[in-house]
Order: structure tokens, then C-alpha cells, then sequence
């Protein structure tokens, strides 16, 4: 080998060392794929980690293949979660969800990821970060977790698996969700009083339905009829039967086509002005992360009580978000909105059941009565019935059906609680030079 190899062996030695290497955790987080990273590996400053996070993800340069990082070019597998042990009162671990754009370097921290949020007691778990198991629960197969996320301000209590023989997160399991090929042990997450998240109040304009006059973007004017609710985070409800003629017909192609699209944003920016979010439907188009849109019709299956077409980041989401399925639950539960009018069995039932190997939460008021099996999807999965008041609302998407379990308050104008099921599974660990 000669000295000018050695020379520059030596200068690419050094380049590598200038990079930064970034800890980190690849996780396949209910439907959702991301980063989860330590606190203490990212600067104190936030405003300092969007570069960090979007050459991580492969955003760099606006590559919309992300081919030099790990994201998987679509909104779904472009996320991070960043996790600390909390120091709040009561509270085991605390995290911070970071949407990384694709095509663009831009991150956005206006909002929780439910899916991702599913992630966070088993990352906690396996990375060191809770305490001794406490002594109150009785079952050593299971280890809840308090979550509060900074986003939002949310507090989240989640029930997981725990591998008896290494103490770790168990994600082996029989539970199935849609969207999501392979089974897994099944994560219980209950979002607790979870209305007005990020605006303070659960119906942030003041009304639970309302029509919404579009007098810019394509096909405008036109009104739709809808209802802003914040619960776990904004969304924006449509009537999907009140969407302008220029919707349908551009949807005609698929709902992802871009004049469908286009309405569509223009919905959501006029929306965020109400939210108050954004002055201006320009401000709002900036900030494409808060609030969200989905559009609702009645179920066509009698074993759902409503459907949803959910947008994210401007494109048609592949299943449906979590922390949508617990606004939209809600929603569904609370008279006078347009999911409440559009659902169809607004009835009592018990709420949907861990797999026969978990059981509820100790620190939960719900009791464990029976158990049962159900069709979901044409797969077969358990639950368990209990003797809570809560009302299950199973929820229709592109991918399957969501159960969620919603507790009203006695008002009835609050979600006091409000419980979802997903399954989470570590993928990659490592570091990731950036």
C-alpha cells in the first residue's frame, strides 16, 4: 500500500469521525415505523434537532426516496419518538414526537403520533429506563407504564408484554391488527382525559358541527359540513357526503389524486385559521402536520359504526391514525357531531380486551369478566368483556377496522378516557451517522 492510500485512509477515517453518530432504535410501532431515540443523545435545544432528524431519516437535499437514511418514503415510516425518564411526579417516561417530511427538510413537533406513542413503554423497557416493577401488580407478565407526551401535554397508561426469563419487552403474541401482517403480543394504550390537547378544549370553535365556507382553492366556493375536535390531537371531520362535485369526480382516479388532494388541503388550511393555529390559509399551509383531516360516511358493514378516509401530511393515509382513532371515538361518543349523526350503532358495548395472556391495567377501574373470540378483518382474535360502562366504536378504514374504547364523562361533554390495542416490535438497532 502506498503512502498516498494511506493518506487517504487516513482523510476518510477522519470524515467519518466529523459525523456525528447518533444512537438509535429502528421500531415497528402499531402501523407505524420509526426512530426511537435517548433524550441525552440529542442537543438540549430542540430548535437543533431538525437537521439532525431529517439527515437521519434520509430528508436531506429533499430526497423523497430518503435512500440515505432509514426512512421509508411515505409519512408513516418517516417519525421519531425522542424518550426520557421523567422526572414529573408519578410519570415513568416522557417523550417527544418529531414528524420528518418527506421530500422536504422540515420537521414537525405540533403533534403526537398514537402508533408511534405505542412504542414508547416497550423502547423504555428494553433501553433501561423504568424502575423496579411495582409491587401492586400482581401479574409479573405485565408492566404498565405512565407516558406523557410533550407535544401535547397528554398523559398515556400503557399495559405491555414482559419476557418472564430476560425481564424484556415480550412481543411475541396472537393479537392482529389491521395493517399489519404479522401477529404480536398485544399494547394497551389508554389515553387519559385526552380532550383539548392542543387547544385547551375538546371543541375549540365552540361547536360540535358546523359548515365550513371554502371561498379559496380549486372548486371553490363551496361549504362543507364539519366538526373541529381535539382530542388526543386536532382533527378536522368532514361529511364526506358534503364534499364539492370537483372531489368526487378527481377521486373517481383515487382519493390520492392530486386535484383531490388539493381540495382537500384547502379544507384543512381554512380549518387551521378556525383551529387557530394559522392567521392565514397560507401560514397554515406551512404547517401541513396540525390539525389533520379525515372524511366520514356511514359504514357499509354492519360490524362497523363508522368509515374513514384519513389524510396525512397531504397524502391519503395507507390505515388510519391512532391518535385519530381516539379523536374520532370520541367524537363518535359525544351527541350533536357529525360522527355521532353518521354512526350507526350508538350503543353500550364492552370495551375491546387484551389477548388471553394480558389482563387490564391494575391501575385501570375496568374489570376483567370473560373472555371471547372475534372476527376482525376475516382474522380471529381474542378479547376479553368487562363489566365497564365504556362504549366500544369500531372503526372502519382502508386497511381494516380499529376498535377503540371510549369513557364519557358524566358531563357527556369530555372523553375521560379513551383506550386503543395496537402491537410493536423492535426492527434495528445501532447507530446512524448523520
Amino acid at each position: 500500500m502506498t503512502s498516498s492510500d494511506n493518506t487517504a485512509i487516513a482523510a476518510a477515517t477522519a470524515a467519518r469521525a466529523r459525523r456525528r453518530r447518533l444512537p438509535a432504535v429502528l421500531m415497528r410501532a402499531g402501523t407505524s415505523r420509526g426512530l426511537f431515540l435517548h433524550r441525552h443523545d440529542l442537543p438540549t435545544d430542540k430548535n437543533e434537532w431538525g437537521p439532525i432528524l431529517v439527515a437521519a431519516m434520509g430528508s436531506r437535499l429533499g430526497d423523497p426516496r430518503q435512500l440515505e437514511g432509514v426512512g421509508g418514503a411515505t409519512s408513516t415510516t418517516s417519525k421519531v419518538a425522542v424518550v426520557a425518564k421523567s422526572s414529573r411526579k408519578g410519570v415513568d417516561v416522557e417523550y417527544t414526537f418529531v414528524q420528518v417530511t418527506v421530500g422536504a427538510e422540515v420537521v414537525d413537533l405540533t403533534g403526537n403520533c398514537g402508533n408511534m406513542a405505542s412504542g414508547v413503554a416497550a423502547f423504555a423497557l428494553d433501553e433501561g429506563l423504568l424502575g423496579s416493577a411495582d409491587e401492586s401488580e400482581s401479574d409479573s407478565s405485565l408492566r404498565v407504564v405512565s407516558v406523557y407526551n410533550t407535544n401535547t401535554d397528554v398523559l398515556l397508561e400503557e399495559t405491555i408484554a414482559v419476557d418472564p426469563d430476560t425481564g424484556l419487552f415480550d412481543p411475541e403474541g396472537d393479537y392482529r391488527i389491521s395493517g399489519v401482517k404479522r401477529t404480536g403480543s398485544l399494547v394497551k394504550v389508554k389515553f387519559v382525559s385526552p380532550g383539548g390537547s392542543m387547544t385547551g378544549k375538546t371543541f375549540p370553535t365552540g361547536l360540535r358541527q358546523q359548515l365550513l365556507s371554502i371561498t379559496e382553492g380549486p372548486a371553490a366556493p363551496y361549504a362543507v359540513r364539519a366538526t373541529l375536535v381535539d382530542v388526543s390531537n386536532p382533527f378536522v371531520f368532514v361529511d364526506a357526503k358534503t364534499m364539492p362535485a370537483a372531489y368526487t369526480e378527481a377521486a373517481g382516479g383515487g382519493p390520492d389524486a392530486e386535484d383531490a388532494r388539493a381540495i382537500v388541503e384547502a379544507i384543512r388550511q381554512h380549518a387551521s385559521v378556525l383551529f387557530g393555529f394559522a392567521t392565514t390559509t397560507a401560514a397554515a399551509s406551512l404547517q401541513r402536520g396540525t390539525p389533520k383531516i379525515s372524511l366520514l360516511s356511514s359504514s357499509a358493514d354492519e360490524s362497523a359504526d363508522i368509515s374513514v378516509l384519513s389524510y396525512s401530511m397531504g397524502k391519503v393515509h395507507p390505515s388510519f391514525q391512532l391518535t385519530g382513532a381516539v379523536c374520532l371515538g370520541a367524537a363518535t361518543c359525544l351527541d350533536g357531531t357529525v360522527a355521532a349523526d353518521l354512526s350507526e350503532n350508538q350503543k353500550s358495548l364492552p370495551p375491546t380486551p387484551p389477548l388471553s395472556s394480558l389482563s387490564s391495567s391494575p391501575k385501570s377501574d375496568t374489570v376483567i369478566d370473560l373472555a371471547e373470540e372475534k372476527t376482525v378483518s376475516g382474522e380471529t382474535v381474542s378479547e376479553t368483556i368487562t363489566d365497564s360502562a365504556a362504549r366500544k366504536i369500531t372503526i372502519q378504514h382502508r386497511s381494516g377496522t380499529l376498535d377503540v374504547e371510549v369513557d364519557i364523562a358524566p358531563s357527556g361533554d369530555e372523553a375521560a378516557g379513551v383506550t386503543v390495542y395496537r402491537t410493536a416490535r423492535r426492527v434495528f438497532e445501532g447507530v446512524i451517522y448523520v
